[in-house]
Parts: C-alpha cells; sequence; structure tokens
C-alpha cells in the first residue's frame, strides 16, 4: 500500500478531544436537582420514551392467526420493541469501564431514562411529596392494590391478553414515578428496592403476555394444522419449522423478551457516540504510518503495517494505543448492541465509525431465499439472505474460538454462529445467560432442522461435534444455569422472580405452585407487592382454564387476603374472597368483618360483599355464631352469685347482633342469634347485658319475619324454627320485664326512713342526745300512726310499693304461668333438631324459674302477704304446670323452709298456718 498517495487527511496535529483525559473533561452529564426546572445537558442521546405495548415478535402475538416472518430468525435487530429495563449492578456485563468517558456513552438505568415522563413537573411534585413519607417507595406504589383489583374487575373472562396490558402500563406508570424518587433520594433508598420489584413484575406480565398469546393460539389452532410443503429455501423450511415447533418458538420469543429487556437498559445511545475519528478507521495508527513514511524512522514500539482488517491477527503486531481503546469500547458497543437485539444499529455503529467490512460481517446470517423459484412471475424479484450462509458461520465460529481477539469481539461472533462458551465469558447475570443458552439453542435447533431437510451447508457440518449433536431443551438450560460458575448468577438464580420467570418459560405450573407454597410457609414474610403479583398470576391462569393445584391457589389467595385485612384495604377484600371456594370464602370473610368495628364501614363491607357475589346472609350469621361461642361458658346449676356487670367482651357480643340488622331479610336470622346470645346471659346472671341485646332488635321485627313470609307463602304457616323463636324471644321479654319489675320494688322498698342507731362506744353526751332522738322518734311513730291517712308523702311511698308489689306478683307470675306450655318451652315439635338449643332451654327453666319463685316469695313476705306466699306454694306444687321439676332437692327444702317462716308469721297473727281464721 502505498501511503503516500493517500489521499486521506493526516491529523499531524490531534486535537486534544482525542485523549481520553479531554474526553472525560469535554464530557457534560447533568440531571435536574429536586425541585429545579433546569433541562437535562447531556451528550447522551435521551431515550426514548418507554413502551407499553406487548412486545411483537418474529411470530404469534395475538389468538388471530398470523403468517410467520422468520427472515431474520438469526438476528434480532429491529424485531421487538422495547420493554421496561432490568436494573443491574455496577458489575453488569452492560456497564463498559469505569472511566466517565464510557459512562458518557453507555447511559445507566438512570440516565437512560432521563427525557421520560417522570421528569414532567407534576410527576416532580408528586415525588417531592413522596419523600416526605417514611417509606416513600410503598406510599408511591401503594395504589397498585386498588388499581390491580379495578383493572381485574373491568375486563371481562374472555379479555385476559387485555388485562395482562392493563397490568404491565400499571406497573410502568408506577415505575417512572418511583424513578423520579430514586433520583432524589438515591439509588441506595427503600423506594429503589421498590422500583425494582415493579420493574421485575412488570417484565415477567411481558414474558407471560408473549408467551401465553402463542400457547393459546398453539390451542386453537391444533386442528388447524397444515401440512409442510417441501421447499428449496431455507427462510421457507426456517418458517415451517416455527410454525409446527412451539418449543423453538417459544424459544425464540424468550429470546426477544430478553433482548427486550437490555434494549430498555441501554437505550439509544449509539448515536451520540463521539468517536472523534470520525468516518476514519483506526486513524491513529494510519497517522502514525503515514508519519513514518514522512521521517523515514522507525517505530519504537512495533505496529501493524497494513491497515486491512485482519492485519493485526495476520502480522501478530498492534494498534496504536489509543486505537486499540477505541476498538475494545468499540466492540463492547456492539456486543451490547446485539445483546439488545440492536443488530441494525450495531451496523450503523460500525458504518460511522469507519469499520464497514465489520457491518458487512454482521450481515450474513440471514437465511437464504429465492423468490423466482416459486413465484412463476415473468418479473424478476431481489433474492434475499446469504446464499455462503454456511462459510459465513464456519469463519464465526473460528474468530469465536480464536483467543487473540478480544473477549467482546469473539462474543458477537459466538452469538451468530451458535458458540456458547465464548458467549457465556462476558455474560455476568442471570438474564444475560438465559439469552446466551436459548440463542444458542434456536441457532442449533435451526440448523439440525436445515441439515435434516437437506439444506445445511457443508461448511456447517465441519462445526464441532458437539454444536451439532447438542440435544438442548429448555429444561437443560435451566439445570445448566444451577451449575454455573458465576456466584452473581446462582443468587440471581434464586431470585423470586427469575424463579417465577423460569417455570413460566418452562410452562411448568405444578413446579412454579410448589415454589409458591414453599415461599408462604418460610418464616420470612414475601413482599407485598410479590404477593400482589402472585394472586394475579393465579387468577390469569384460572381464566385460561388450565390445570392447577387448586389448594396452592386457595393459600395464595388467601394469604393475599390477610395481607389486605392486615393493611386496612377494606374496599379490597370482598372481590379477592369470592375467588375462594364457597365455603371458605365465607368463613374467610367472617374473619375480616370480626375485624371492622367501626359501625360506618360495615354496611360498606356487606355492600362489597354482594357484590362480590358472596352469601352474605351466612356470613353474618357465621360472624355472629363466632363471636358469641368465644367463651365456653357452661349453663351451670343456679347459684347465689350477685350479678356481674356488662365487660368488653360482653359489650362485643351485643354489638355483634347489628350485623343481621342491615338487611330486613335476616330479620329471623337476627331474632334466633340474638335469642341464643341471651340465653348465655340469662344464664351469668348478666340482665343488663341481655337488655342490651333486646334493645337491639327492632320492634316490628316478629311483623317483618311474618310480613316476609307471607310474601313466599299465603296458605303455610312460618316456619317452625321461625315461631319457636318468636315465642322463646317472648319468654326472655316476660323474664327481663319480670326482673326488672323487681328491681324497681327492691329499690323503692329500701328507701323506706330508717331508724337511727346510736353510734358505738358514745360519750355520755352524746348517748343521752341519741336516747333523747329515739324518744323523739317513738313519739314521731306513734304520731304517724295518728296522722297515717293526711301524710301524703309515706301515704304516696306506700301506695307506690303496693303497686310495684302487684306488678312484680303478675309480671313473675307472667313467667311462671307462660301459657302454651310453659317458659322457654317450644310450642311446635316439627324444627329442626338443634341439642344444643335445646339443652339451653331446659337448663334456663331450671336456673331461672326457681330463681325467680325465691324472688316473688321474698316480696310476698316482705309485703307481710304471708297467706299469698303459701298459694304459690300450690301453683309449684300443680301437676298441671309441674314447676316443681325445675327445682332441684336443696332448692324445694329451702323453700318449704321459707313458706315454714310465713306459717309462723300468720301464727302470731291469731290465724291458722295457711292464713285462715281459727274456728273455735
Amino acid at each position: 500500500m502505498d501511503w503516500a498517495q493517500s489521499e486521506l487527511p493526516s491529523p499531524v496535529v490531534r486535537d486534544d478531544e482525542v485523549t481520553v483525559a479531554a474526553r472525560r473533561r469535554r464530557k457534560k452529564v447533568a440531571f435536574p436537582s429536586p425541585g429545579s426546572g433546569s433541562p437535562v445537558i447531556s451528550t447522551v442521546t435521551p431515550a426514548r420514551p418507554l413502551l407499553r405495548n406487548t412486545p411483537a415478535s418474529l411470530f404469534r402475538q395475538a389468538v388471530t392467526p398470523r403468517v410467520p416472518d422468520v427472515s431474520s430468525i438469526l438476528a434480532p435487530g429491529g424485531r421487538t420493541p422495547r420493554y421496561t429495563h432490568t436494573p443491574r449492578n455496577a458489575l453488569s456485563s452492560l456497564n463498559l469501564d469505569d472511566s466517565d468517558w464510557t459512562n458518557s456513552m453507555y447511559t445507566s438505568p438512570v440516565s437512560g431514562l432521563e427525557n421520560t415522563s417522570f421528569f414532567r413537573e407534576d410527576i416532580g411534585n408528586l415525588s417531592s411529596a413522596l419523600l416526605k413519607e417514611d417509606d416513600p417507595g410503598e406510599a408511591a406504589a401503594a395504589s397498585l392494590f386498588p388499581e390491580f383489583l379495578g383493572a381485574f374487575l373491568k375486563h371481562s373472562s374472555s379479555a385476559v391478553f387485555e388485562l395482562l396490558d392493563d397490568y404491565q402500563a400499571l406497573c410502568q406508570d408506577k415505575v417512572d414515578v418511583l424513578q423520579s424518587v430514586v433520583l432524589r433520594a438515591g439509588q441506595n433508598s427503600k423506594t429503589a428496592g421498590v422500583r425494582w420489584l415493579l420493574q421485575q413484575e412488570n417484565c415477567t406480565w411481558r414474558l407471560i403476555a408473549s408467551l401465553y398469546r402463542d400457547r393459546v393460539q398453539l390451542a386453537l389452532e391444533d386442528d388447524l394444522m397444515t401440512d409442510m410443503v417441501p421447499s428449496e429455501s431455507e427462510k421457507v423450511v426456517v418458517e415451517q419449522l416455527f410454525q409446527r415447533d412451539a418449543v423453538i418458538r417459544q424459544s425464540q420469543l424468550v429470546v426477544d423478551w430478553l433482548e427486550s429487556i437490555a434494549k430498555d437498559q441501554i437505550g439509544d445511545f449509539s448515536d451520540n457516540i463521539e468517536y472523534y475519528a470520525k468516518n476514519v478507521c483506526w486513524e491513529n495508527t494510519l497517522h502514525a504510518l503515514k508519519m513514518r513514511r514522512k521521517s523515514g524512522t522507525t517505530f519504537t514500539v512495533p505496529l501493524v503495517t497494513e491497515l486491512d482488517p485482519d492485519a493485526p491477527l495476520r502480522q501478530q503486531r498492534p494498534l496504536a494505543d489509543l486505537d486499540r481503546e477505541d476498538d475494545a469500547r468499540l466492540l463492547k458497543n456492539l456486543f451490547t448492541l446485539i445483546r439488545a437485539g440492536m443488530t441494525e444499529e450495531a451496523q450503523r455503529l460500525c458504518k460511522r465509525c469507519g469499520q464497514a467490512w465489520r457491518a458487512a460481517t454482521l450481515e450474513g446470517w440471514k437465511l437464504y431465499h429465492d423468490p423466482n423459484m416459486t413465484s412463476g412471475g415473468i418479473e424478476l424479484q431481489p433474492v434475499e439472505g446469504n446464499p455462503q450462509r454456511g462459510i459465513w458461520k464456519a469463519c464465526c465460529w473460528r474468530m469465536a474460538e480464536e483467543e487473540q481477539l478480544n473477549r467482546y469481539e469473539r462474543a458477537i461472533y459466538a452469538s451468530l454462529s451458535g458458540n456458547l462458551r465464548p458467549l457465556l465469558a462476558v455474560c455476568e447475570s442471570w438474564e444475560d445467560c438465559v439469552w446466551a443458552y436459548f440463542r444458542v439453542m434456536v441457532d442449533s435447533l435451526v440448523e439440525k432442522d436445515l441439515m435434516s431437510s437437506g439444506m445445511a451447508h457443508h461448511e456447517v457440518e465441519t462445526l464441532p461435534r458437539e454444536y451439532l449433536e447438542a440435544n438442548w431443551t429448555m429444561e437443560k438450560v435451566f439445570e445448566e444455569l444451577q451449575s454455573s460458575e458465576s456466584k452473581r448468577v446462582l443468587e440471581e438464580t434464586r431470585e423470586h422472580y427469575h424463579v417465577i420467570q423460569k417455570f413460566v418459560i418452562l410452562g411448568d405450573l405444578d413446579g412454579l405452585l410448589e415454589e409458591f407454597s414453599d415461599w408462604l410457609t418460610a418464616s420470612k414474610p414475601l413482599p407485598s407487592h410479590l404477593l400482589r403479583f402472585m394472586t394475579h398470576l393465579v387468577l390469569f391462569f384460572r381464566s385460561l382454564g388450565l390445570a392447577l393445584k387448586e389448594e396452592v391457589c386457595v393459600d395464595v389467595v388467601k394469604t393475599y387476603v390477610s395481607l389486605l385485612i392486615q393493611d386496612q384495604q377494606t374496599d379490597l377484600v370482598a372481590s379477592y374472597v369470592g375467588q375462594l371456594p364457597a365455603d371458605l370464602a365465607t368463613s374467610q370473610y367472617a374473619a375480616f368483618l370480626e375485624t371492622v368495628t367501626q359501625p360506618e364501614l360495615r354496611p360498606r363491607c356487606l355492600q362489597l360483599a354482594t357484590e362480590a357475589g358472596l352469601d352474605v346472609s351466612a356470613i353474618t350469621k357465621l360472624v355472629v355464631e363466632t363471636v358469641r361461642e368465644t367463651d365456653d361458658t357452661e349453663f351451670t346449676h343456679h347459684s347465689q352469685t350477685l350479678e356481674t356487670g356488662t365487660t368488653k367482651e360482653d359489650q362485643r357480643k351485643i354489638d355483634v347482633i347489628d350485623w343481621l340488622l342491615y338487611d330486613p331479610a335476616h330479620r329471623a336470622e337476627a331474632l334466633k342469634q340474638s335469642n341464643a346470645i341471651m340465653r348465655k346471659f340469662l344464664a351469668l346472671q348478666k340482665h343488663d347485658a341481655a337488655k342490651a341485646v333486646f334493645s337491639k332488635v327492632p320492634e316490628d321485627s316478629m311483623r317483618e319475619i311474618c310480613s316476609q313470609w307471607s310474601g313466599i307463602s299465603q296458605t303455610t304457616p312460618l316456619p317452625a324454627e321461625d315461631e319457636n323463636a318468636i315465642r322463646e324471644h317472648l319468654c326472655i321479654r316476660a323474664y327481663l320485664e319480670a326482673h326488672e319489675a323487681f328491681t324497681d320494688w327492691f329499690r323503692h322498698s329500701s328507701s323506706a326512713p330508717q331508724k337511727p342507731a346510736p353510734a358505738p362506744e358514745a360519750k355520755f353526751t352524746e348517748r343521752v342526745a341519741n336516747e333523747m332522738r329515739e324518744k323523739e322518734y317513738q313519739v314521731f311513730f306513734f304520731f304517724f300512726i295518728i296522722i297515717y291517712f293526711f301524710n301524703a308523702s309515706l301515704s304516696a311511698w306506700s301506695c307506690r310499693l303496693d303497686a310495684l308489689t302487684e306488678d312484680v306478683k303478675e309480671r313473675i307470675y307472667n313467667v311462671l304461668l307462660f301459657v302454651d306450655g310453659g317458659w322457654m318451652v317450644d310450642n311446635r315439635q316439627d324444627s329442626e333438631p338443634d341439642s344444643e338449643r335445646s339443652h339451653q332451654m331446659a337448663a334456663l327453666r331450671s336456673l331461672c324459674l326457681p330463681r325467680l319463685s325465691f324472688l316473688l316469695l321474698s316480696v310476698l313476705q316482705s309485703s307481710s302477704r304471708h297467706q299469698e306466699a303459701l298459694r304459690l306454694a300450690d301453683i309449684i306444687s300443680s301437676d298441671q304446670h309441674r314447676l316443681y321439676q325445675v327445682f332441684s332437692k336443696e332448692e324445694l327444702r329451702r323453700f318449704l323452709q321459707k313458706l315454714r317462716e310465713s306459717s309462723l308469721a300468720l301464727l302470731d297473727r291469731g290465724v291458722d298456718p295457711l292464713g285462715y281464721e281459727l274456728q273455735s
């Protein structure tokens, strides 16, 4: 080569921008400070706004059948829009090196998003407000819980993929908001962790949408598969392969998905890379060679003497230092673009940097196709692809094996030729390794199919046996990952979302649900957003009608319901409980209602339950039964303990009746449950608590029950259970009225004037004063006897006492002589047997009837109505009422002893023991 004849300009004095230090000084990357409205200044091209649509692939992405196009199957250039990026740490393979110059080329997950929506003023204000929260990440993402439910309820069961699109959009919106918070709070904040979770969730939803669109389409087309027509075109053969082989088709979808994630991470930076050599390749080496030719001097350091692409390798001589630096960065950039599925961008970058020959090496992967062989048309159509693809691929393989080449250059050609080992050498993250394995697997399966169809190139057959005979499967890929030598990859393999993504790719739902089960039973609680994702994933699988382990699905939903209850997401609980089996849904929602103590929330909770299709009647009944059975109090025999006050637990039982009173249709059940609660209170002599329960039940309840039944049936009587409940309610009312009457009598009788008592050990003067007061009392007493009918106040007290005595006697007799069979005895025996209720009612008869009998006896004896007290004995011993059967032997003995006192009092009056005049 005649360097002297070159027309290329010689950089005799190189701009200082050529040096790395100058590039660092030159670089300007700025982000707006919190609250500032300054624009972003950077030499980096801002990333395009993130796309939220499901990535298109080479194959089917919707249920509608679509003719596949695999013309670009072996390279991902320009195939897929971008996903949200997966965050990576500083050791990621996509971070080029530690220099500022490199960072100005490679946008980080933060800088790659610098021109997106979260820098708008409204989101900026929002992030400022969120920073004031203790946990701004959780505060910003909290709205995802109701938003996901809203999306779930909005779509019909058949619009499952539109639902997934909504899930992705919701996650992306929150990632945008959290991104601005992270910029202000720092990458190490808790918010960054929440953002990472939501980014992973978004990626996973997109993977699920992509794969299950294809799987649903495959299920729909099982009966529509057409015969494959033999063809001489590589492109047609591979298209037919992708049509009939779901494994290779879905493997390519995984590759597309991973490339889209990488594309989101790096952003569109290639157009702004400042290669100061412009369109000249290896300008520094060229300059050195021209200078040597002019001066005739030799190099102190040996350099290549020729500048063709193979010269450094052929001559075993290096390029100039700056050119080697630029080449190393360029190759890493190129690999990053290929890793992101941006092959066309990589080719443009090569051309722009004066390496059009390298761009041409990235072109040879295209499958050969001559449309003129089948078209039958007169006009010739252009031929597609590379007819010498086999030679190209063999060369790429050998270049990937060449250890003297830059490792990223080897990885570039390894990715194009299916050579796994050099490709894995530059893969540092879980996503990178999965991409490498699946890309190689697709490449291997395509070549095998071409070989089986007799279209393989001879050069391809010369590739190593381990490549040609590799039996790749999805399961084998993940087994290889489990044995990776990279500590980072092994750690990322165990991350929740990567585990989920693995099982989704494999289509192993049983394995996925087993993992879910292990996570739920682990001691460490799951992140709330992960649990939300798991729940909606299970519901998505259900909507597709897939066979699932139902018990694990139920456990996932139950755990999520518990989380919502714990976080007081009251409005969300009913809809998710509605996804449980009916019996379990009833018990779960009843348990939730027990925690709702605010009266204003209770009607809302019942309304939501009704809208969710839950059995509100069964739920409210279970709530009341659960609360009233919280203690194991036994119905013991009559005791002399005094009445105790109302405790907090008692008040809880009183208030629980409200659940049955919101809907008049539940009035019969309210009556039955209130009766059951009052039975317990009466047994414990908690009369105030029983009265509080009684006052809860509306006065028109019995009329409402009868009215509801008459609307159902005009001819048949009330059900036996309802009629007996009404009778029991009346029995309890009679008892409470009797007890209230006795309380009024006792309070009034205790308010009579009391004779003053002398103070103990009083002094002489005090004793004299007391004696004088006693004489005055005696005088007053005799005076009272004289003027008894004239003293209005004392007369009123006495009259009131007589009226109260009559009232208490009447009300107690109403209980003792209750009509139609007696107090607490069912009138109809054709109801469903309820042994517990029957036992309690019998026990109450034994507890309360003797108690009332003693009270009545005490009232009559205190009022000197001894003859009426003796008549009480006749009623108790009557065979008509058989009240003596509810008395114990001890109670009868004490009762007879009391009657003996009345007989003695009558004898003192000069009448016989029964109160009749003595016969002379």
